[in-house]
């Protein structure tokens, strides 16, 4: 798996992206979140990915202005009840963790949650032990992270050993009492 295919499963993650409209209003966007119905400052989100729905589409880019798209060499600009979705971002811990396990285990492990009906961005809480053991040249201890979907809650353990051998095992637990073990071992 190379970083395209992962990044590839970010992408198709649901609950990726925070959706909404925007309106200008005292000649500042704001960006309303149809959610929580909360609204923000629109330039909160300046140089990050920001999409906007235009002839039927979803249309990528970055937010370099307030009011403003830049899409390849093209500026766009908003308009009062645009459509746009806010690419989410990953608790930093869960971050890290992806980026440091191998490709098999990052595959089976977004695949697994996915199949739970849980996406990556659903986290809510992440211990990566992993990180504190970057000088060690056995590793192997316990990563913990908690998912909530708005129907349900997943609690992940993610034993794992990287020595002679690579072990990685996730265990899944919902709070309706179903579990889920994967493992997956590398000589």
């Amino acid at each position: 798996m190379n970083r395209q295919q992962r990044i590839y499963l970010f992408d198709i993650q649901k609950r990726a992206y925070t959706e909404g409209t925007v309106e200008q209003i005292n000649d500042q966007w704001i960006f309303f979140d149809e959610e929580s119905e909360e609204a923000a400052m629109l330039e909160d989100y300046l140089q990050q990915e920001i999409e906007i729905f235009r002839k039927n589409r979803w249309r990528k880019g970055i937010l370099f202005e307030s009011g403003k798209i830049r899409i390849g060499n093209e500026a766009i600009m908003l308009r009062d009840h645009d459509l746009v979705r806010i690419r989410k971002h990953l608790i930093y811990s869960l971050e890290r963790l992806l980026e440091g396990i191998n490709d098999d285990a990052f595959f089976h492990f977004i695949t697994t949650l996915n199949s739970l009906n849980f996406s990556i961005f659903d986290c809510i809480y992440c211990y990566n032990h992993l990180s504190f053991l970057s000088d060690e040249q056995r590793k192997d201890g316990v990563n913990f992270m908690v998912f909530d979907n708005q129907e349900q809650i997943c609690n992940v353990q993610h034993h794992f050993c990287y020595f002679e051998k690579i072990n990685d095992r996730f265990e899944f637990t919902l709070n309706t009492g179903k579990r889920l073990i994967i493992e997956k071992m590398i000589s």
